[in-house]
């Protein structure tokens, strides 16, 4: 497993917030790493395996996730302040140009960091999301998150992942659903696995009602135009339909997009046509 370090920062409501760094040339702008809705810095491992020392790699665990801090006020777990707690490390940082790779909600997060400042934006992946998102992924999403799950080993876990998600990873084996354990889940103090993020994430998605008026996050991604973009999607997903991702190529002309066979809402960029795909964003920013 590639080595990293340990980091952390300060939210402006005073969280500790955590990060790994893994090392890379310092000729090459750093990966900022954003994860999904229930998922950490950990999602990143096997990115981080095959890239870092060429690239260096910030993974981060946003509030309440991982190894930050959990938030007092459940009304905080909200996208426009997950963007600045980033701006804050990007700050601390001192990050003056760099790449991001944002899964589903981490891509949110990337479009939305784009937008307020494109021209520091080196490159974006953005991981089976787009700015407009199919509400049959969004229920499925609202029916799971915020659920606490308990089981008494790593065994166990990886089956009810398995049970549960089957279908977004078909092809999976028990020993790929074991890894999956090992990233989503933790240790719990009785010595039990659970899930390794707050519950009352899901509080803020479960009080906006299925029918609510949408952000239009369309000018968020035409932000991206001239950035060399890439946009990874489940052949299966049920969250970014073939039709949004065929405009979204229209709206930026620089976006290469990759699609993952028999894989649904989100892929692990593990799967060999992202890496390929992530190979040729990074060719593009390296030149």
């Amino acid at each position: 497993m590639a080595a990293w370090s340990e980091g952390y920062w300060e939210s402006a409501d005073g969280l500790r917030l955590h990060y790994r760094d893994y090392g890379g040339r310092d000729d090459r702008p750093p990966i900022l790493c954003l994860p999904g809705l229930t998922r950490n810095a950990r999602d990143f491992e096997g990115v981080a395996e095959r890239l870092a020392g060429d690239w260096r790699l910030i993974a981060v665990d946003l509030r309440g996730r991982g190894g930050s801090a959990r938030a007092a006020d459940p009304a905080s777990y909200a996208p426009l302040v997950y963007v600045d707690d980033v701006e804050r490390l990007i700050a601390a940082l001192g990050l003056g140009r760099f790449v991001m790779f944002g899964t589903s909600l981490g891509g949110l997060i990337a479009m939305l960091l784009a937008w307020r400042d494109a021209g520091r934006v080196a490159g974006i992946l953005l991981n089976d999301v787009g700015p407009e998102l199919n509400p049959a992924g969004l229920e499925r999403i609202r029916s799971y998150v915020g659920r606490p799950e308990q089981w008494s080993g790593w065994d166990e876990a990886g089956l009810w992942l398995a049970q549960a998600h089957g279908e977004v990873y078909p092809d999976w084996p028990a020993e790929r659903w074991a890894i999956q354990a090992r990233r989503l889940c933790r240790e719990q103090p009785d010595g039990s696995i659970g899930f390794d993020y707050d519950m009352r994430i899901a509080e803020p998605i479960l009080a906006t009602p299925a029918d609510a008026p949408v952000f239009d996050l369309w000018p968020a991604f035409q932000a991206l135009r001239g950035v060399p973009a890439l946009l990874v999607r489940g052949g299966r997903s049920d969250l970014l339909t073939g039709e949004v991702a065929a405009r979204m190529a229209e709206e930026v002309e620089s976006l290469d997009i990759a699609t993952v066979p028999r894989v649904g809402h989100a892929p692990t960029l593990e799967e060999p046509e992202a890496e390929a795909a992530i190979d040729r964003l990074l060719r593009r920013v390296a030149r």
